[in-house]
């Protein structure tokens, strides 16, 4: 396959160093990003009828505009098809968990003599599938090191194909105790904080405005956390979460309704399908893409959030020390205040111009 280097990723050219494996009719990619890797898979391919099944919203957005009627897209939290697969090729996820969560989620939907192909880059754990895939594979075998990627392939083992997924099983559940607020929260495999509630969140749920009333907007909202402890706080606020993950969507959602909370949970990449305006916005904004770190979704967000608070509304966000955003805040939003530096992460504060 010839294509050009410059608009691919690395596992992309990875994948197309090694076009012999590709040969399918009904080929399955999983969590692969909108580069031009589709594009060159038609050209050595042209009958193959492709899914792309991806959790990150922006992928799939980009998939789903540039191929509207030459590719079947998927963004869920859980892949349903009315076909099965020959092949699948899965980008490697950052958790272990959303491998295996990945894995069942899939099976009710492959031919008995499925190929399955895992790309993924050295630093992001690609190098564990053998031992990851052992009991869903009958043979894994490593096929190609380059490009800082490593690219394993097998074939399924059939007897994991017979197991029903459900997808409430695979909620990891636990409980929280902040300020007298009693929450359990629910969250899928590689949704942000899946365990536990993670340092920054603490602060920044300790450091909130002291009365809270009106629309709220909580920006990658995860599983739900910041939302469900404004909502039991200040019961008189309406909520809204967005997060560009299907999984963490699906949590959070899970997470309202456990809680007896209600709110409106959607997909956004950033700033995109925001439609109103808020009286507040609670934010432990993400930083990474994957395995990558990745400043932008954030930055976008602050510069453009100006746009959708109400007069005098405020904006509250936790974030590592490191992270430069009081500028922008202080350029697009209004006067700056850090209420508080501690354990690696700053607490930031503004009212909107």
């Amino acid at each position: 396959m010839s294509t050009q280097s410059s608009v691919l990723s690395n596992i992309s050219q990875v994948l197309l160093r090694n076009s012999e494996l590709l040969s399918a009719n009904t080929p399955l990619l999983i969590n692969l990003t909108g580069d031009s890797f589709i594009e060159s898979y038609l050209a050595e391919y042209p009958s193959a009828k492709i899914s792309c099944y991806n959790t990150n919203f922006i992928d799939y957005l980009a998939i789903s505009n540039k191929f509207k009627t030459k590719v079947t897209s998927c963004f869920a939290s859980e892949y349903k098809s009315t076909q099965k697969h020959d092949l699948v090729i899965v980008n490697f996820p950052k958790s272990k968990d959303e491998l295996a969560f990945t894995l069942a989620m899939i099976a009710p939907y492959l031919l008995r003599d499925a190929k399955i192909i895992f790309v993924g880059e050295k630093k992001g754990g690609v190098q564990s599938t053998p031992k990851l895939t052992q009991h869903f594979l009958q043979s894994c075998q490593k096929i190609d090191a380059a490009r800082h990627c490593l690219l394993f392939a097998g074939i399924v083992n059939p007897d994991s194909l017979d197991i029903p997924f459900m997808l409430d099983k695979w909620f990891k559940h636990y409980q929280l105790n902040i300020n007298d607020i009693d929450l359990t929260i629910a969250s899928l495999p590689g949704v942000f904080s899946q365990k536990k509630l993670d340092t920054g969140t603490a602060l920044l749920l300790d450091n909130l405005p002291k009365m809270m009333q009106g629309k709220v907007l909580d920006f990658g909202c995860g599983a739900g956390v910041i939302s469900c402890f404004v909502g039991k706080k200040f019961p008189q606020t309406q909520l809204s979460l967005l997060d560009v993950s299907a999984l963490a969507i699906t949590s959070a959602k899970k997470t309202l309704a456990i809680n007896n909370l209600s709110g409106h949970v959607f997909a956004s990449n950033s700033l995109s399908t925001v439609g109103e305006k808020f009286d507040h916005i609670v934010s432990n904004p993400p930083f990474h893409q994957g395995t990558k770190t990745s400043y932008q979704a954030t930055e976008d967000f602050l510069k453009g959030i100006n746009t959708f608070m109400k007069n005098k509304a405020n904006i509250t966000l936790v974030a590592n020390s490191f992270l430069q955003y009081m500028p922008i805040m202080k350029q697009y939003i209004g006067e700056t205040e850090t209420l508080i530096n501690q354990q690696g992460f700053n607490i930031y504060y503004c009212q909107n111009k």
